[in-house]
């Protein structure tokens, strides 16, 4: 997904934050990543089953090392000796057939769209969810005054978007309400539109906030208003 980020953007987000937070005592913070992973590690495991079941596919056919040209041999000196050779050369063609599969597949499955069609939707999510936490935590959102930040999180080349709230929040909050939040940056997103998805996103979760944790007396803006974007 190519999204282009213009100067706007941000200020439209950081307007939506401040706006939002004028209503609340919690702080909202929001991040959006190119991609979280390169799952290479996905791709090795793919790459490594097709090399070993694919070239299975060739023995019922009869092959021998005489279907890979330049590795048959056209003269035999000995009876004896040329089962061993036929043997070997039929044992270096097979690993040749599997190390070429294996470089395919690897090279396929390395393609973003591919790899994020062939990776689980479950390790999407739990490569999404653990950045979003380390997002969490290194922004401070853990450290607020009552602990009641809230991190939006949008993986672009996954496809995933997360929403973090703090333990102050989850006593009072079901976590089910962040589901409207989720939805509406995931359209902004489909649509080509980050600035709209995660103003709207914020706003519903400013909303949130404002029901359960309205603006105290002294109410400091404990963490930046931005869009971060790594």
């Amino acid at each position: 997904m190519v999204i282009k980020l213009t100067p706007d953007v941000h200020e439209r987000v950081a307007a939506a934050i401040r706006d939002a937070e004028t209503r609340t005592s919690g702080e909202i913070f929001c991040v959006m990543a190119r991609r979280v992973s390169s799952y290479r590690d996905i791709s090795l495991g793919w790459a490594a089953a097709a090399s070993l079941l694919l070239p299975l596919g060739l023995i019922p056919f009869g092959f021998e090392a005489a279907w890979i040209p330049g590795l048959g041999a056209s003269w035999e000196a000995a009876h004896l000796a040329a089962r061993d050779v036929t043997v070997g050369q039929a044992l270096g063609a097979y690993a040749l057939i599997q190390a070429t599969v294996f470089l395919i597949v690897f090279l396929l499955t390395s393609i973003p769209a591919v790899s994020r069609i062939v990776t689980p939707r479950s390790i999407r999510q739990a490569r999404v969810r653990k950045a979003a936490m380390q997002q969490f935590l290194a922004h401070g959102l853990h450290v607020t005054e009552a602990r009641t930040g809230v991190l939006i999180f949008a993986a672009l080349g996954d496809h995933q978007v997360e929403v973090v709230a703090d333990e102050g929040i989850h006593s009072k909050v079901d976590q089910a309400v962040w589901a409207d939040a989720v939805e509406v940056l995931a359209k902004g997103l489909r649509r080509g539109d980050p600035a709209g998805g995660f103003v709207d996103a914020v706003a519903l979760c400013g909303a949130v906030l404002a029901r359960h944790f309205p603006p105290a007396p002294r109410n400091p803006n404990e963490v930046e208003d931005k869009l971060v974007v790594i």
